[in-house]
């Protein structure tokens, strides 16, 4: 067998990994935008198949089987709506989010961590209403008093956020690669410029 043949034959599904598909609902609205609904070419194949979405847009690539070819989905849409969900997990991740990934003392965007506003030490509890993103050198600076005790400022009060407020704040912060199918459907309802 050809040496180039084999190298070719093993190298090529690699390649084919970098045509994600961007998941809509059925109201053509992304599931998520961060992290960004996103899925597998294998996958958004499999659907289609399945008869679980339809296509809208697809890549110029294409994928064989012993029977059919068929080009690399780059947007489905799915057949059934899914429900948002309406309760925001308490993770660090959707604290961040909400924190808009800043510090909430300096607004700093360096190496983040999460800072009871009332310490835990002095009765404070762990959630959306007493923890803010702070940067390491402000937590430290912070340690664990009162904002009175120290010379720091909340740059925003700390509050549970909606999916929908999530979900708008992670529109600010899209991936590194949008392919231009993808923007239609990513900033359809964003105001335009007059």
């Amino acid at each position: 067998m050809d040496g180039d043949f084999r190298t070719d034959f093993v190298r090529e599904p690699g390649a084919l990994k970098h045509f994600p598909a961007l998941v809509l609902n059925a109201d053509y609205r992304p599931l998520s935008y961060y992290p960004l609904s996103l899925w597998p070419w294998q996958d958004a194949v499999k659907a289609a198949w399945l008869d679980r979405v339809d296509i809208v847009s697809e890549y110029d690539e294409v994928v064989h089987s012993p029977s059919t070819t068929i080009k690399i989905p780059s947007v489905v849409v799915l057949k059934d709506y899914v429900k948002p969900q309406k309760r925001v997990a308490f993770t660090r991740f959707n604290l961040f989010l909400r924190d808009e990934f800043c510090c909430q003392y300096c607004g700093g965007r360096g190496e983040l961590t999460f800072d009871h506003v009332v310490p835990r030490a002095a009765g404070g509890i762990t959630s959306w209403e007493n923890v803010v993103a702070a940067c390491s050198p402000c937590n430290l600076k912070k340690g664990s008093k009162l904002l009175r005790q120290t010379s720091m400022n909340l740059r925003k009060f700390p509050g549970q956020p909606s999916a929908s407020e999530l979900m708008n704040k992670g529109r600010k912060f899209p991936p590194n690669h949008l392919h231009e199918s993808w923007m239609d459907f990513l900033y359809w309802d964003a105001e335009l410029d007059a």
